[in-house]
This record gives C-alpha cells, structure tokens and sequence, in this order.
C-alpha cells in the first residue's frame, strides 16, 4: 500500500480565475492560450512535493507542519462542466475541490450549480475567493495574508468582510456552514474560505496550506492504494493527435497501468478490449490538454495522475467512460462489469418520461440524479447531440401526455437539419440545475395553456341584463341590447332565467355593427336571441344567466386557480340557483 497524490478539483463559474490560480502555483500561462481566455476543455497536472514547499516555505515553517503526501494532481474544468465528466461508479473521482469565487462578483449560476454537485457527491471542498487584488484600495503586499488583510485601510477590511459574508449567507442558504480560514473552529463542520488573488499570488501559500492540511489529516484512508493493482480510470477528453490518431487523456485515480497492458472501455455500444500502445505524461506543472505542453514517453503510471493513452480502436469511447486494466483472461469478466456499469446511466425503456442527453456519462448521471430527486421520469437517457431519433421519442408522449412530450439536453445542441415539430418541446443549457428550472418553467406555462384551453371549450359563467329601450326585433330571433354585469359572454351561451330554466342560447353577439365572438364584464352588446319572443319569455329588465351544464360546473372547481373572482361569484351564484332544484347539482 501507498499513499497517493490527492486529485484535487478546481470548479467554479466562468471566468472567476480557476485556471488563473493554477497558473500561478505552476508558473505557467495556460488562460492565454485557452480560446477567449475560457476554458474550453478538462485539464489535469501534476503538482510536485517540492512546488508545495517552494510556494509555501515561510507557512510550512510557521506552522510546523510536516508534508506527508507525494505531492497534488489538479483538474481543470470549464465552468460549465461542473467536473461531472471525472466520473466513477458511485461517486466523483475527487478527493477534494476548490471551488473559485470572484470575490467582486460573488456567486453566480455556474457556482450554485458547483455546490449543488459538490453536495450530491459528498465532495469536500474549500473556497478561493479569488481578485482580492481587484478591491478598490486594496494595497498587495507580500507577506501572510492574515497580516496582509490586517494591514489594508479599514474601509478594504470592511468591504472584504462583506463580500465574504455574503457568500457565508449563501453557503448557509445551502445548507453549508462556512468561515474565513483563520476564524475556522472545527474543518469538520465548517467550509474554510481563503481571501486569493492569482494575479499577486496573495492567499495561495495558505490556499495551499489548507488543502494539503485537509487531505492529509481528513483522506488518509482515501488516499492509500494498491500500487500494484490493475488500473482504474476515468476518460477525460478524447482527441486525435496529428501523427498519433485518436489519444485518451484519462485521469488514473487507481493502480497501475503499463505499456502493452490489456485495457477494457466503455461505449455508447458494448465494451471494447484493446492495448495500450503508448503512454504519455505531461512533464510536471505542465497541463494535459496544453498543446505546447511536452510529453514523455513512459512505459508504467501509478494513481493518481493525468496520463494520455494511444491505443487502436478507441475511436467511439466518448468523455466520462470508465477504463479499466486486466489480464487477458479477466477480459469478459470486466467487459460486463462495464457493461453494467454504464447500462446504470444510459436508459431506453418504453414507460412515459421525458428524453434527456447530454455531453458526457458524468453529466448525464449529475442530471439523472438530480431529476430523480425531483420525481421526473425519464424515458431515454444518453450521450451526444440531439438527433431525429430524439425528436421522435419525445413526440411519441405527446398522445399519453403533453407535458413530458420534451427533450432536456444539457451542454449539447441539435444535429443540423434536425426540425423540431409543436409538439416537442427542446430545452438546452449548460448549467444543470437552470436545465431543470426551465423544464418546471415550460411544464407550468403548458400546463396553464392547456387548462386555459379547457375552460374555452366550457360554457362561461355569465351574468346580463336586457337593457330597456333597447330591443331592435321582438322575434325570429329576438334581437336585444344586454350589458354584461359579471363574467363573459360567448357566442353559442346557453341562457337561463332566475328559475333555471334555460329558454333561447346567443346565437350572435354585435358591437359597434361589427360581429364579436364574445363580450366581457362591462361591455354593453346587440344579442340575437332564436326561440324566444320580447314580452313573452324575456322582458326588458330582465336578468339572465349563462345555463351551464353539471359536467362543465365540476371542471371548473378543478380549474379554479384559472378563473377571475368575477367568475367565482357568478359561479356561486348560479350553483345556488341550480341546487334550488337539485341540491346535488354540481357535487
């Protein structure tokens, strides 16, 4: 057994300095080469013993503190991947995650998405409240930061304290009890937040501090391995090498793997089985997916490191999918371990449920989990851009049920010439958790659509009055100015008068000369009036109401929340006038 380096995460929304950070402990420039200064793909790097106690001598010595781990290996994410692809079974491939808030802009939607992750797995993490620098008035110096901080005019105190308590609020809205550092009692309980700057260098000898401190006192357990054991990985990114073809980077969190040794993979299909032909690592502080970065070319890795494999057929693996090391007669065995194991995240059933996709298999198990939680049924979960085929299985709900008749894709778009008919509902985004929140959105908005629609098809509750003075054809039909003094009046209403007793319906509605389909509260209206004679069956003053049937009164105590209080009177109104002959009218 062996003690491993801690795989450590750095999360956090765009452009709040996660790869900035890196840069500084590795001295390197990795954001200037990244497309907009964004990062783009996952990253990883080792991060020597010695690195640590060059950045952190003066603390190591302050502290007295013995470093006992062989050193750091970091991973990179973008902002929106949320490191979901550093997936492995039952769990996330980090020992621990930093995530980065700017301290000027605070929390935004990709760091809720972060902790939301971080919760789901039971990651540990530690905040940088990164751009110190960028505080107004706030003066670098170098020295310990607690003394740094002390040292700034009380207004930059004040307005540091502010910034970091508010992200205390949020953490704690979270369910997550957090501290500056230093004023940490118990790391057990408490989420540490260290004051950064990547720019000066402020705060990273104690971000360091803190993160090797946890790992060692809190993972020991964790970090032991077999060294001599098959090796376990995770896919980071797969990516075709000029001169080399299709390489995997794939994060080795487990054992150890060898030039020539026998790999198993999963797939969107079956497992394959190939060997590894060459295996390159990034030269120390230098990150992966850099393509200045130098590889060596080595012939064994032992976990936990970044490492890129070339290996033949390897051309359908896709990002997130497990890979394992075995001997030649172990192939079957874990082939079907695989099998099961990605059968867990990619579903295709025939129940009712909504189709999901999304970029990776740790992004598609994060949204899985997250919807599963919430009861939403899934009838279709895989990898990869939206297709015809996608479109067609969503539509297929629309019969049983509109309101799942959607495809959620989460960090993928639809495939070229792919149409998306009215009944299918495409929603996309590359924060999970806003995927969801627009999902509940369109399901309510739907929803009322629909029951608004019902209500169209019932007869309106309506109240009016044959205006006097006003009748311009006593009969064939009764032509009548009435003003309407509760609900809405439609063509085709069925009328009634105060006995319930229906005698004539609206055979047409005028105003101002032009035909209307309906008349609202205090509209006043011409009505065609057949079977009914002024003088006889209606009277000028008379009041009229709209004769609904028992059916449509039952749909609208289910429909309530759609309808005005106006209506809820009128409603009232006309139950009470209904249950003087039947008191079971409507119940």
């Amino acid at each position: 057994m062996k003690i491993r380096q801690p795989i450590v995460t750095f999360v956090g929304h765009i452009d709040h300095g996660k790869t900035s950070l890196q840069d500084f402990i590795r001295s390197t420039s990795m954001v200037q080469s990244e497309a907009g200064k964004i990062t783009q793909h996952i990253g990883s790097s080792n991060i020597p013993l010695e690195t640590i106690k060059k950045i952190c001598g003066r603390l190591l010595d302050t502290l007295k503190l013995k470093l006992t781990i062989p050193g750091l290996l970091f991973i990179d994410t973008p902002g929106h991947a949320a490191f979901t692809n550093l997936r492995r079974r039952g769990g996330n491939l980090a020992d621990i995650a930093i995530l980065v808030v700017d301290v000027n802009e605070g929390s935004m939607p990709q760091t809720l998405e972060c902790i939301e992750i971080l919760k789901q797995y039971k990651t540990p993490f530690i905040v940088a409240l990164n751009k110190i620098d960028l505080l107004p008035g706030w003066q670098s110096k170098n020295i310990f930061l607690i003394q740094n901080i002390s040292s700034q005019p009380e207004s930059v105190q004040k307005v540091l304290d502010t910034k970091l308590y508010e992200l205390v609020g949020k953490l704690s809205g979270l369910s997550f009890n957090s501290e500056r550092f230093d004023r940490v009692e118990d790391y057990t309980k408490q989420i540490a937040i260290v004051p950064t700057s990547a720019k000066t260098g402020e705060g990273i000898p104690e971000l360091l501090m803190v993160l090797t401190g946890l790992a060692q006192r809190y993972l020991e357990k964790k970090l032991n391995i077999n060294a001599k054991g098959n090796a376990k990985g995770t896919i980071l990114e797969v990516k075709e090498e000029k001169g080399i073809g299709t390489t995997l980077d794939v994060i080795i969190y487990d054992g150890t793997l060898k030039q020539n040794d026998t790999i198993v993979i999963g797939t969107l299909t079956s497992p394959i089985a190939t060997k590894v032909k060459a295996l390159l690592e990034p030269i120390p502080l230098k990150d992966i997916r850099d393509k200045k970065t130098k590889f060596q070319s080595v012939k064994v890795v032992s976990a936990a490191t970044g490492v890129k494999i070339s290996a033949p057929g390897v051309e359908e693996v896709v990002a997130g999918m497990p890979l394992r090391s075995c001997n030649a007669d172990e192939v079957e065995q874990v082939k079907e371990e695989i099998k099961k194991e990605v059968e867990e995240v990619i579903v295709e059933t025939d129940r009712q449920g909504i189709v999901i996709k999304a970029d990776s298999l740790g992004s598609l198990e994060a949204l899985l989990k997250l919807l599963n939680e919430k009861n939403i049924d899934v009838k279709k979960a895989s990898i990869g851009n939206i297709s015809k085929k996608d479109i067609s299985d969503a539509q297929i709900n629309y019969e049983q049920d509109p309101l799942q008749s959607a495809i959620l894709g989460f960090n993928v778009s639809l495939i070229p010439d792919v149409s998306v008919p009215k009944n299918v509902k495409v929603i996309t985004n590359n924060v999970i958790y806003k995927l969801i929140e627009d999902f509940g959105k369109w399901q309510e908005e739907e929803k009322k659509r629909m029951e608004t629609g019902e209500i169209d098809l019932l007869v309106r509750p309506c109240k009016l009055q044959i205006m006097k003075g006003y009748v311009f054809r006593q009969n064939n039909p009764a032509v009548v100015g009435v003003d309407v003094l509760s609900g809405t009046l439609k063509v085709n209403t069925p009328l009634m008068k105060k006995d319930g007793n229906k005698i004539t319906e609206v055979k047409s509605i005028q105003h101002d000369q032009e035909n209307v389909e309906k008349a609202e509260r205090g509209k006043q209206v011409a009505v065609s009036l057949p079977k009914v004679m002024v003088g006889r069956q209606i009277n000028e003053g008379d009041i009229l109401y709209s004769a609904i049937p028992d059916n449509d009164f039952r749909k609208f105590k289910e429909l309530k929340k759609h309808l005005t209080q106006d209506e809820k009177d009128i409603l009232k109104e006309i139950a009470a006038i209904m249950r003087e002959k039947n008191p079971m009218w409507g119940i």
